[in-house]
């Protein structure tokens, strides 16, 4: 073989080999990215939710507050009930897009806040419905009742934010 052919045949292979690498790179690249990309939606999505969470909780104490008097203002009551019912409205929103972006591992964590969530609406509703048929025998008893309800609804969320964070791969 002589010289210029064999110069020919590394230069090709030399082509080859560095076409081979950039291709390589370029996915491990490219994989990398959508990763990224892929986190970053997640994260919106579960922080949109847990703001969502945030703000409907904040009208539930806002509501359970208004319930507390001897005799409540039954049209403030009303008021925060309809707020509640807007902001929970936008917590049912956020947690599909949670689903829709996350493992199951995720979605199972925010059924458990749902449930939790669930449980504690349920005391108020009864606690409402009371107030408006100027019932206050079973008060105590649902006030006390809604505070175990709220500790459960805060572990829900509080497991739901360390499955988002194994799903995002915080090591914190």
């Amino acid at each position: 073989m002589d010289a210029g052919l064999a110069a020919l045949l590394g230069a090709t292979v030399g082509s080859l080999a560095t076409i081979g690498a950039a291709m390589v790179n370029g996915r491990a690249t490219a994989r990398s990215q959508f990763g990224q990309w892929r986190r970053q939606h997640r994260r919106d999505a579960y922080a949109n939710y847990l703001g969502a969470l945030h703000d409907r909780d904040i009208a539930m104490d806002a509501v359970l507050g208004a319930l507390q008097p001897e005799i409540p203002d039954l049209r403030d009551v009303d008021e925060k009930v309809h707020h509640f019912v807007a902001l929970a409205r936008q917590v049912h929103r956020a947690v599909e897009v949670v689903i829709l972006e996350g493992p199951p591992s995720i979605g199972e964590a925010a059924d458990r806040v749902a449930h939790a969530s669930g449980d504690l609406s349920n005391v108020m509703r009864r606690m409402v419905k009371n107030a408006h048929a100027g019932d206050s025998s079973q008060k105590a008893a649902d006030t006390a009742l809604a505070a175990e309800r709220e500790r459960a609804l805060y572990q829900a969320v509080k497991g739901f934010r360390t499955a988002a964070g194994d799903v995002l791969g915080n090591t914190n």
